[in-house]
């Protein structure tokens, strides 16, 4: 009788094939060995897929072979005990987020999880939803804000207007007189003398700190300045837009480092500061794309009535040649970077933070937790839109160095090119790869890096995260790591074919459209493990 095909595996797989081993401790009749042979293929085979799936599990959180599934709606509800906190201090949430990102459908109830939206991961549903109506509360303050700015400006250039009117209508003034009126009058445009130039769209502002500390009761005494019925309905929006559409030799491709204003702003400088970003953010946002549509069906089949009504609540303009799904978009973006602004005037606005804010609006149906969200996100992010650019400086270095350390051959081929800062990776370091990749990828990515991110900030250590997957540590740098990935993919390209600075920045530009997330993911994660401790050690 000869031996079932799982015994003769079994023994194939115990004792190896062939050979002295086999024939000395378990000789076999001819029509046995005869099977045996037939089988021996079937049980390397085995042996060897059996080893190199071991081997990438141990490596990686994400298979090279095979993604894992997404955090769904049935996990995600399991994970919390009855009284609405996370089991285990959120760390398998954070392992299954990690692992293969979330699904589409709830996606708006994880991502606050994930960015730290003033609860941690041990809050409870009741202490959740009182930090849900503070929020809200302040929100509305710094919408009030916003709109307290924009009336002085409205009063301030009626003086001015009026001020000019009396001065041409007067017979013989003096140069002296006519100067004295405007100064006094004038809410006027920055001039290059006082530390900004006129090109707008392409710098970044300082502005007032005093803002984010704006009394209350001051606020709270403008009566006549409560919320419109308009900007009610902003507030309680429907997800909108995502991404803008490349603006080609714009400070994401080109540094730029303007002229800082070092002394003390006054008032009328400090209603200028917020009414330049206000400028730039409306440019931004009406020119913002719509690869969003197929996520938020409510917010692209708004009508035209709705979506005129918002934009006017924030004083949009330059809209008519866009569709009702892209005005109502644009009004969302204008409400939250406006506050934004107000709530981190060191920051203000920059080009580039409108992509940021754009995947979170698409998911984030309420303005006020889509503020709070991207307040989250730019926890982080703000450093990339520094004026001293200290914080991009910082990461261009790391993933100099990563490259550095994992292959010498091909830093030495930059540092002939002058490229060995890396500055040709600035674009996707400053908006987080949200021009390389599909929306789709860039929500993938994001939500991987936050999980990181939120385990860094709930303080698991290293020997806590490697239970969760093996020996990998969170870090808050898992961004550079895949950049770092996405150059070393390029490598034999760099090294055999650009001759430039140039070459490679065309390179790294051409990368839309043309990454796999979750191989970038893959090999950033092994980057992790092997260089994370030497990294940090040498900073």
């Amino acid at each position: 009788m000869l031996p079932s095909p799982a015994a003769i595996i079994h023994h194939l797989l115990f004792y190896g094939s062939g050979g002295g081993l086999w024939w000395e401790t378990a000789p076999l009749s001819p029509p046995v060995a005869v099977a045996v042979t037939a089988l021996a293929g079937l049980a390397l085979l085995a042996a060897v897929f059996y080893s190199a799936t071991s081997r990438g599990h141990i490596k990686s959180p994400w298979s090279r072979r095979k993604r894992k599934t997404p955090l769904s709606p049935q996990q995600w509800r399991s994970l919390f005990t009855p009284e609405g906190r996370l089991r285990d201090g959120g760390l398998n949430f954070l392992k299954k987020v990690r692992s293969g990102g979330i699904h589409p459908s709830i996606r708006a109830e994880v991502w606050p999880y994930l960015l730290g939206v003033r609860y941690n991961l041990n809050s409870s549903k009741e202490e959740r939803d009182a930090v849900r109506t503070q929020n809200r509360k302040e929100y509305e303050k710094l919408r009030k804000q916003c709109r307290r700015l924009l009336k002085q400006y409205d009063k301030s250039c009626s003086s001015k207007q009026l001020s000019e009117k009396l001065i041409q209508d007067a017979q013989s003034p003096s140069s002296e007189e006519v100067e004295s009126a405007r100064e006094s009058f004038s809410s006027g445009e920055k001039t290059p003398d006082s530390g900004f130039g006129d090109d707008t769209a392409t710098m970044l502002l300082e502005g007032d700190n005093s803002l984010r500390s704006a009394d209350d009761s001051t606020l709270n005494t403008e009566s006549s300045d409560t919320d419109s019925s308009e900007e009610a309905e902003v507030i309680r929006a429907t997800t909108p837009s995502d991404g803008r559409e490349d603006k080609g030799s714009d400070i994401l491709t080109k540094g730029i480092s303007p002229s800082l204003n070092t002394g003390m702003p006054s008032a009328n400088q400090t209603t200028e500061d917020f009414l330049t970003w206000q400028r730039i953010i409306r440019v931004d946002a009406v020119r913002a794309n719509a690869d969003w549509i197929p996520y938020s069906y409510q917010q692209a089949t708004v009508s035209e009535t709705r979506a005129r009504r918002c934009a006017e609540a924030v004083r949009l303009r330059d809209y008519d040649h866009l569709e009702p799904h892209r005005i109502f978009h644009a009004s969302r973006l204008v409400a939250i970077l406006e506050a934004y602004a107000i709530y981190d005037p060191e920051i203000g606005y920059c080009q580039g933070m409108s992509d940021l804010l754009s995947p979170i609006i698409t998911i984030i149906t309420d303005d006020h937790e889509a503020f709070w969200c991207f307040v989250g996100f730019m926890r982080k992010a703000r450093h990339n839109f520094r004026l001293d650019e200290v914080g991009i400086r910082r990461q261009l270095k790391i993933v100099s160095k990563i490259i550095q350390f994992k292959d010498l051959h091909l830093y030495r081929h930059l540092q002939k090119l002058q490229a060995d800062d890396c500055f040709f990776v600035y674009r996707m370091v400053v908006v987080l790869f949200r021009r390389e990749l599909s929306l789709e990828q860039t929500m993938n990515l994001w939500e991987v890096m936050w999980a990181d991110q939120a385990a860094v900030r709930a303080g698991v250590g290293k020997s806590a995260w490697s239970r969760i997957r093996q020996r990998a540590p969170p870090t808050d740098d898992l961004l550079l790591y895949a950049v770092a990935a996405s150059v070393l993919q390029r490598r034999k390209l760099i090294i055999q074919k650009y001759n430039s600075m140039e070459d490679i920045l065309r390179e790294c530009n051409s990368m839309a459209g043309h990454l796999d997330v979750w191989k970038l993911l893959d090999d950033a994660h092994d980057l992790v493990v092997t260089l994370n401790e030497k990294i940090e050690s040498s900073l």
